[in-house]
């Protein structure tokens, strides 16, 4: 990739992260105002996580500053890791923000089958909660498009950070709005939501970091991709077969390792100027900062590998 094209997308991940942090910062403000003001557990819930959401920000923003990064020494297939691990550490974060939200909202539920009475919400937390909604699925949609047209684990993985708390506070909305309109008696809605929000955290959460332990251990590329890449290769003229294939991917890059064969009566020179066509063709579908090996044979006869004329 072109340093032109490097500092693009450096600076389209930056902008639309900061857009998505600043709103998560008015909104984190607004939300825990609301909450307060009118009472509301599920709101609270729905603060904390756009707290998280603006924690999650500011780590995208380091990480993806270090992914960047070139190849150097100590370093010989760049730092795209980096980027894997911020969605890592933007998924645990939900987990945790999720288990909070989750317990302190049993212990209400609980209160209330007791026999205690729960304060019913303001109707400040019903308006906060519309807001989140509209803003945060706004967030998503800038977020996740920037995210699939640069290659961004971190930037996908923070879109749906936006959308799952627009997706909380659909249910903190129902929660806080059922036991606004329906009377004191039904004021459990409101911490029932905030479970509601618990488990929806859960699982996003959990399909970021399954995702990306993936990548950190290493798994290999997804089959249609496989299929796709030896597809390439066998297209180039005089390549008869494709093995011993390994594939993985190194933050928003792919790495391809391969072996190729070839007539064994062919020259070096011509040999090299095949796999030079084969790496230039996978890194236009790839992307151009595809790490690439291909070490090249000559067919076998008979299972074994003879020198041309022999």
């Amino acid at each position: 990739m072109s340093r032109e094209k490097k500092v693009s997308r450096e600076k389209r991940i930056y902008r639309v992260t900061l857009a998505g942090g600043l709103i998560n910062t008015l909104l984190v403000v607004f939300k825990f105002l609301a909450g307060i003001l009118g009472g509301s557990a599920a709101m609270i819930a729905d603060a904390v996580h756009s707290l998280s959401d603006f924690l999650t920000d500011l780590v995208v923003l380091a990480f993806v500053k270090l992914s960047s990064k070139p190849q150097d020494k100590g370093h010989d297939y760049g730092h795209g890791k980096f980027e894997t691990l911020a969605t890592v550490i933007i998924g645990l974060a939900l987990l945790v923000v999720g288990g909070m939200i989750f317990y302190k909202s049993l212990l209400r539920v609980l209160s209330f089958l007791r026999g205690e009475t729960l304060p019913a919400p303001g109707m400040i937390a019903l308006v906060a909660a519309i807001v989140s909604i509209v803003l945060k699925e706004w967030c998503y949609r800038f977020t996740i498009k920037v995210g699939k047209e640069e290659n961004s684990q971190a930037v996908i993985a923070n879109a749906w950070h936006h959308r799952s708390d627009a997706m909380s506070s659909i249910a903190t909305m129902v929660g806080i709005g059922g036991a606004i309109l329906l009377g004191q008696k039904w004021a459990v809605l409101d911490p029932l939501a905030a479970l509601i929000v618990s488990f929806f955290i859960f699982r996003v959460a959990l399909n970021l970091v399954r995702n990306a332990g993936e990548d950190l251990l290493e798994q290999s590329l997804p089959e249609e991709i496989e299929n796709e890449i030896i597809k390439i290769a066998e297209n180039e003229p005089g390549v008869s077969e494709v093995h011993n294939l390994r594939t993985r991917r190194i933050g928003n890059r792919y790495a391809i390792e391969m072996h190729v064969r070839m007539q064994g009566s062919i020259t070096l020179y011509e040999s090299h100027l095949r796999a030079t066509r084969i790496e230039d063709r996978l890194r236009e579908e790839f992307g151009l900062q595809s790490h690439i090996a291909i070490h090249t044979e000559p067919l076998k006869v008979d299972g074994e590998y003879r020198e041309p004329g022999a």
